[in-house]
């Protein structure tokens, strides 16, 4: 059956072989189509394909706007509450004894690395496991997993990653000589207070070499607040003297802090805050980091469904090449180009 590309819906076939005006082979026959392939089909200006006919015309595959979980759901949670219980350990052992086992750590982290390697839609990650408990230790795990990533994006061979991954892990692990009044408090904390967090990086620095000693994870322990025009904490280090991987860790940090809920600070949508770090790479955080994290995690934004401030919801179809933030969007039959209706915006995304 021949069918016009606004009217594709997730699971259909393609019973031919698609090619653009320009006879470069796009799609081939027997693909099965989800939003990704629907979205390029668009984005080579295909007007219509012929598909198998439907079996079923109203019951389609599971898709993203169904709202249904994705399969791997039940098998990452698991995984991923086992790392934060495993975090609040950590955070228990470097309390009562200064020090934490090194064994612990791989042990805890492995399972969590398995899994990256399996899934790698981060955004339905983050969306589908980010509660409202626990935020010190989730926000850990979260720091790991987006630290991991952006190391392999940025290049690192896997053993590398993993190693950055944990350090990503045991950033804030000085937190745990923090009282949870201030650690917790619902307002601004005063000068004082902030001097009293801002000693996390150095405890944590403390902690972690009388583990195992100097590493990557010591040096991020310390740096992670430091900002590239020397604004940040606790050495007011600039530029190149931040080492790569407190830099990689500095931007994770910072996502995962602004995507999460706290008791100060409703959390914020995910493509907002991936405009708003964009924002800081032209200062605080080193720009080649932040724009390798932001052009990988863009893609993972196609097919998840929004709402835009105008109360419209649809889905992401496409994003822009140079204009990140402003994606396609399909609301029912039609297309809104954000990237051109400049008075729209998305307000918020759901898996």
């Amino acid at each position: 059956m021949r069918i016009h590309v606004t009217e594709l819906k997730e699971g259909d076939i393609l019973s031919t072989d698609i090619f653009n005006s320009y006879g470069l082979h796009v799609l081939s026959s027997g693909t099965s189509l989800q939003m990704k392939e629907i979205s390029k089909l668009i984005q080579h200006h295909i007007d219509y394909v012929d598909i198998d006919t439907r079996l079923f015309t109203e019951v389609s595959i599971r898709t993203i706007e169904s709202g249904l979980s994705p399969k791997w759901l039940p098998t990452v949670t698991p995984i991923y509450q086992d790392a934060v219980n495993g975090c609040e350990q950590l955070f228990l052992d470097a309390y009562q004894n200064g020090v934490i086992n090194e064994d612990d750590v791989d042990q805890m982290f492995q399972p969590l690395v398995d899994t990256f390697k399996l899934e790698r839609d981060v955004v339905s990650m983050l969306l589908l496991l980010n509660t409202k408990d626990d935020y010190t230790y989730q926000h850990s795990v979260q720091v790991g997993m987006l630290s991991y990533y952006l190391a392999g994006w940025l290049g690192y061979d896997e053993k590398e990653t993993v190693k950055i991954g944990q350090a990503g892990f045991l950033h804030d692990i000085g937190k745990c000589q923090i009282t949870d009044d201030i650690l917790n408090k619902p307002s601004k904390l005063s000068n004082d207070e902030f001097e009293m967090i801002k000693k996390h990086t150095v405890y944590g620095h403390k902690i972690i070499i009388e583990s195992f000693g100097e590493s990557i994870a010591s040096t991020v322990a310390l740096q992670h607040h430091e900002r590239i025009d020397g604004t940040g904490y606790p050495n007011r280090l600039a530029g190149e003297q931040m080492d790569p991987v407190a830099k990689i860790v500095a931007v994770a940090d910072v996502y995962s802090a602004m995507i999460s809920s706290r008791v100060y600070q409703k959390k914020r949508d995910l493509l907002i805050v991936l405009r708003e770090l964009h924002r800081m790479s032209f200062s605080e955080l080193d720009p080649h980091t932040a724009h390798t994290f932001i052009k990988h995690m863009i893609p993972n934004f196609i097919g998840k469904q929004v709402e835009l401030v105008s109360g419209e919801t649809g889905t992401i179809v496409m994003t822009h090449p140079t204009d990140y933030f402003r994606p396609l969007i399909r609301v029912e039959d039609q297309f809104i180009d954000l990237s051109i209706e400049r008075d729209l915006e998305v307000k918020h995304i759901t898996i």
